[in-house]
């Protein structure tokens, strides 16, 4: 399992607590590279898709893509700090270095002496947390207590938080979320990104809900921002509508390939270093590795249990793929031609449609950005759509 975080403040105040279903040796963690998850996020990040059609009396069509796109404590106060830990039910089982991060492996006998240790040596725990600490405690579990070591990060050289990275064997195929939302000043944002064997992999006590996909969108999305601010409101709205308590899934694809490719397929190498343990690392496009990429917003309210995963047998491709058409402008006029622009007034119109429905942004304020006359789409009569002609 890899973990990047968005952290933004000053490093010597990052601290995570996470519950893990097994003891960690030292050999089991390991800092990764950030280029890494930066390269998952491109390869599988929502596209838009352009096309050009061609001249009507001479039909040709071309296409192109762009993406989304503390120092450590002397012998003598680490025996002191086991003394004062055991005296609150808490066992330190492990205490480690890596890379620029000090790292601990609790075990506790109760929620509450466990909450008392982490305050006691700077963790900022909020009110609540205890309940939540307590069920992790009632499925054995321990807890992978990560700080920066601000000495060892400046003799490193980075400048930044790399990602952690864990591996171990557990029949849990599940990733805790609630003790992070105790703090948390409003909803959170969370990628999942899957490598799987067999096939995609999905929820199973949340619904896993495919985003809307191959929607003809304005090209005026290309413009700078403004496919970011599309993709904000779209998914925003698709929250809304499931009622805040759906996973999204923005990606499924077999790893050999892409169509159309936002970045490059990762290399057997590069898969290896991200956990991918069944090929060997000098494949430069291995096959048996499926990508799900999930996109999560959680709180407290809608988001009451941990998240629970299962790999399924399906390994059918998808992508949040949207399409802009630039309509050809040339001046011919053959019989095509004059049809050919009634089908791009009667196209324009659905886009904007389209777009409304998709962000919940005003129509008309769609129409005025796209530019020119763009026609007012007619809803059709309610018996107009009982049957398909």
């Amino acid at each position: 399992m890899t973990m990047a975080n968005d952290f933004e403040g000053a490093p010597k105040e990052f601290a995570v607590v996470i519950p893990v279903p097994t003891f960690l040796a030292r050999d089991q963690i390991h800092v990764g590279d950030k280029a890494l998850v930066d390269h998952l996020d491109a390869y599988s990040a929502p596209r838009l898709v352009e096309y050009f059609d061609a001249n009507p009396c001479e039909r040709r069509m071309f296409d192109s893509m762009m993406p989304f796109a503390a120092a450590r404590a002397p012998a003598a106060q680490a025996k002191d700090a086991a003394s004062l830990a055991k005296a609150l039910g808490v066992t330190i089982e492990a205490t480690y270095t890596v890379g620029e991060y000090d790292i601990l492996i609790l075990s506790a006998q109760q929620s509450a002496g466990l909450e008392a240790w982490l305050r006691q040596n700077g963790y900022r725990i909020p009110a609540g947390a205890s309940e939540v600490i307590g069920t992790y405690l009632k499925q054995n579990m321990r807890f992978f207590v990560a700080k920066v070591n601000l000495a060892e990060q400046a003799r490193l050289g980075f400048s930044y938080l790399r990602p952690l990275q864990v591996a171990y064997e557990s029949p849990k195929f599940m990733l805790p979320i609630r003790l992070g939302m105790v703090n948390a000043a409003g909803p959170q944002e969370l990628f999942v990104y899957a490598l799987t064997r067999n096939g995609r992999v999905e929820t199973t006590n949340y619904r896993t809900v495919k985003l809307p996909t191959d929607m003809d969108l304005p090209v005026y999305l290309k413009h700078s921002g403004e496919f970011a601010s599309f993709y904000k409101a779209m998914f925003a709205r698709q929250v809304e509508n499931q009622d805040g308590r759906a996973v999204f899934l923005e990606y499924a694809w077999d790893m050999r390939w892409c169509d159309p490719c936002a970045a490059d397929p990762l290399s057997g190498d590069e898969l290896r270093q991200l956990g991918v343990f069944w090929i060997d690392g000098g494949e430069s496009r291995p096959p048996n590795v499926l990508l799900s990429r999930l996109h999560v917003r959680y709180d407290n309210a809608h988001f009451p249990e941990d998240l629970v995963f299962q790999e399924t047998g399906d390994r059918s491709n998808f992508q949040g793929r949207y399409v802009l058409r630039h309509a050809w402008t040339g001046g011919d006029t053959c019989s095509a031609a004059a049809e050919y622009r009634r089908a791009v007034d009667d196209r324009r119109a659905r886009e904007a449609a389209g777009l409304a429905s998709l962000t919940g942004w005003n129509v008309a304020d769609i129409r005025k950005k796209m530019g020119g006359a763009v026609p007012v789409r007619a809803e059709p009569a309610w018996w107009e759509r009982l049957w398909k002609k």
